[in-house]
């Protein structure tokens, strides 16, 4: 396997070949080779994580072509703890001094306006909203009056704050006829931000229209998201209903020409309806509930004594805690039982990863497995067709050539690592690979005979092993056989018309060779679509009864060790593609064990040149290139908006028809559902984005381009790019079943 390292300033670069169990020591040495930074001076990171020097790549989970930054240490000063301590204590004696300053300098006033007692609204900084709150005390504060208010809320223990007039004004109480509303018309209404269909927060409304019926009266304008002085955000073409009722905007008056005799018809006595806390218990302080406090004993008692944890937000009663608690602790962070990760488990800076142990021995790893790559897993995922898709896979061609499985895996074509069969029991199979893992299976080219899975000990982490068992029509087994155009029969079934069964795909792997000359010579190759015939249960050569099944291609593209097949491939130019960084790797390592062995050399240099005729020689493959399809030419050239990205994309063309559709299909994703448009929206910028996404967007007030952030107007039209959508359904629709 081999990994990236990169200084963190990016001038420098390399591959390097590792095994998962390399210690990051000798992971230093190789980096101090490459960059001469010398080991002492290095600091590797992965992930955010500092490699300590007795761990391993395994250790950290780094993988194929992982990333490894080299940052170089420089050289602090100590400093001295007392010198600190000292430190600390002068700024938290001098930040008490201030406080008490400012308690000093808060001398009671009196308002022109407000008294202290009146109920007044006041809007917050979290949503925006007006809330019901009442004055506490009025002073003046380095020159400006400040009142101290309290929310006005059934059962609040919120402790009073701070604020400006300017975010106050008197409470408001008159609740307005729908007939004395006019258009253009300011007031206080009900509206949920998320949902308009459910109870929200009260805003500042203006009415823009008004619809008046027998079953429902409703509002159209705007809704104002802070104070009128300060106002945070408007939201247009908002509709609302009055069930709630429609509040009269109060405005301010002097004391002086208040009339006192109004001032107790101004407070009403029940409180303005806001959304509940906890929907479960609808903050009911009655009744028990572990939504909204103690997870364990669901009691609303002592808040004081309740702790929050950082990752869930569940509360918790410092008693009902396990050990139970005595008081808060003083670490910023808590975190509760379900939450907290065993510190054992985390590798910190100057600590070493814990040692895993079996049945309490600790394991020692003795053998270097980590060399190989069919330790490293999948880099990417298939998301072009589902996990279940059945048939081709599009895009993919018959006679595409991978060198390794989990590339297989990351195409789509066969998921499974391992795995000669992917399928669901109550379902179908999927795919499956000929590997020659079984000493019954017969390949004959167009048809092949293939033994199920199971009665075999793998224990002990084998992957191979010989028959000890009998096999069971059950998991992978059922699978295959539910494709085969018959009833499930447990002794066995032939279809009447094979063609009409569910479709595998297969892959040949070159260990298949051994016993058929169908393999390909390197690597994994797909060889289109097969049936199966039928399927039946017979003792095998251990002697063991194994489940046997007759497949046959089914797939109209030629076989790719026929005649037509080897043409087409040359044609589209399909040639074995290798993980990106492995000629780059394979080259060094080349180099590094050239003095060895001279013989094993020359047969690898060989190969390289093999592998670097099909990346350097553009001659030859604009000779056997792969050419678009002319319909396919034709959409492309009349996308005028896209002319730079398909001019882009071309020049892959010659790569062969794999290169050319990965490029599309990375060059159209949707920045913000991180898969291929779908009626996509080709804005004035350049960038595409699903028709979906853009309105999602758009009803969050976010007016930019989702990929570079470029202002787009609040009546953008939208307006989906319907020659793309054409280009992308010819290239990658999915295929029906056969």
């Amino acid at each position: 396997m081999y990994v990236q390292v990169v200084t963190i300033d990016s001038n420098k670069k390399t591959v390097l070949n590792a095994s998962k169990l390399t210690k990051i020591i000798d992971l230093k040495k190789d980096v101090e080779e490459e960059f001469g930074i010398e080991t002492r001076e290095q600091a590797l990171f992965f992930r955010g994580k500092h490699l300590e020097d007795d761990c391993t790549l395994y250790d950290y989970s780094i993988n194929l072509n992982n990333v490894i930054q080299v940052m170089v240490k420089s050289e602090q000063k100590s400093t001295n703890s007392k010198e600190n301590k000292k430190r600390d204590t002068l700024v938290k004696n001098t930040k008490d001094k201030n406080q008490e300053k400012d308690k000093e300098t808060e001398i009671d006033a009196v308002s022109q306006y407000y008294k202290i007692g009146d109920a007044v609204d006041c809007t917050d900084n979290a949503h925006g909203a007006w809330y019901e709150a009442i004055i506490l005390r009025i002073f003046f504060n380095a020159g400006k009056l400040f009142y101290k208010i309290r929310w006005d809320l059934t059962d609040s223990n919120d402790e009073p704050f701070n604020v400006e007039e300017k975010f106050l004004r008197p409470r408001a109480w008159k609740v307005l006829n729908f007939d004395e509303l006019e258009i253009g018309q300011r007031v206080m209404l009900n509206y949920n931000l998320e949902n308009a269909k459910e109870i929200g927060y009260w805003y500042d409304f203006t009415i823009k229209k008004i619809e008046c019926t027998q079953s429902i009266n409703k509002l159209t304008g705007t809704i104002h998201v802070g104070n009128q002085s300060n106002i945070y955000n408007n939201i247009d073409n908002c509709t609302t209903n009055t069930s709630l009722g429609v509040y009269r905007i109060e405005k301010p008056v002097l004391l002086t020409e208040r009339d006192d005799t109004l001032t107790t018809l101004r407070i009403p006595k029940s409180r303005r309806e806001i959304p509940v806390k906890c929907k479960s218990c609808q903050d009911n302080p009655r009744k028990k509930c572990r939504e909204c406090s103690c997870r364990v004993c669901a009691e609303k008692k002592d808040p004081h004594l309740t702790l929050l944890c950082d990752e869930c937000d569940d509360a918790y009663h410092l008693s009902c805690l396990k050990p139970p608690l005595t008081e808060i602790p003083k670490d910023d962070d808590w975190y509760c039982p379900n939450c907290k990760v065993n510190a054992n488990e985390i590798v910190r800076i100057g600590q070493k990863v814990m040692a895993k142990k079996v049945s309490g021995i600790a394991v020692v790893k003795k053998r270097d497995w980590g060399k190989g790559m069919a330790c490293v897993g999948r880099t990417k995922v298939c998301t072009i067709v589902p996990l279940n898709h059945k048939g081709p896979i599009p895009g993919i061609e018959v006679g595409t050539t991978w060198k390794y499985r989990f590339q297989v895996s990351e195409a789509g074509v066969h998921r499974p690592h391992v795995a000669g069969i992917h399928g669901r029991s109550d379902m179908c199979a999927f795919s499956i690979v000929l590997s020659g893992g079984y000493e019954d299976d017969v390949d004959n080219g167009e048809e092949f005979f293939y033994t199920g899975s199971g009665g075999r000990d793998l224990s002990g982490n084998k992957r191979t092993a010989k028959q000890s068992s009998d096999q069971q029509l059950t998991l992978m087994n059922k699978a295959l056989a539910l494709n085969c155009k018959a009833t499930l029969n447990p002794n066995g079934a032939e279809a009447t018309d094979w063609k009409q069964g569910i479709p595998i795909r297969v892959v040949r792997n070159f260990k298949l060779a051994k016993h058929s000359h169908y393999a390909p010579n390197d690597g994994n190759r797909y060889d289109g679509i097969y049936k199966v015939v039928k399927y039946w249960q017979g003792k095998g050569q251990s002697g063991f009864k194994v489940w046997r099944y007759l497949l046959r291609r089914d797939d109209p593209v030629p076989a790719p060790w026929t005649k037509e097949g080897i043409a087409r491939i040359k044609e589209l130019n399909l040639k074995i593609i290798y993980p990106e960084g492995y000629q780059e790797a394979l080259k060094k390592k080349n180099k590094e064990n050239g003095a060895k062995n001279n013989q094993k050399n020359e047969t690898k240099k060989r190969k390289l040149d093999l592998i670097t005729d099909t990346i350097d020689s553009p001659a030859k493959k604009q000779k056997n290139g792969y050419k678009l399809n002319n319909k396919l030419l034709e959409l492309i050239e009349t996308d005028s908006a896209n002319a730079k990205l398909w001019s882009q994309c071309r020049e892959y063309v010659a790569d062969g028809k794999q290169a050319f559709y990965e490029k599309v299909a990375a060059e159209f994703i949707c920045i913000i559902c991180q898969d291929l448009v779908h009626k996509p929206i080709t804005t004035p910028c350049a960038h595409n984005i699903c028709s979906a996404c853009l309105k999602r967007s758009f009803e969050v007030n976010s007016y930019t381009c989702p990929m570079c952030r470029s202002a787009l107007e609040k009546n953008y039209k939208i307006e989906i790019n319907e020659t793309l959508q054409s280009i992308l359904l010819f290239m990658f629709t999915e295929c029906e079943p056969r």
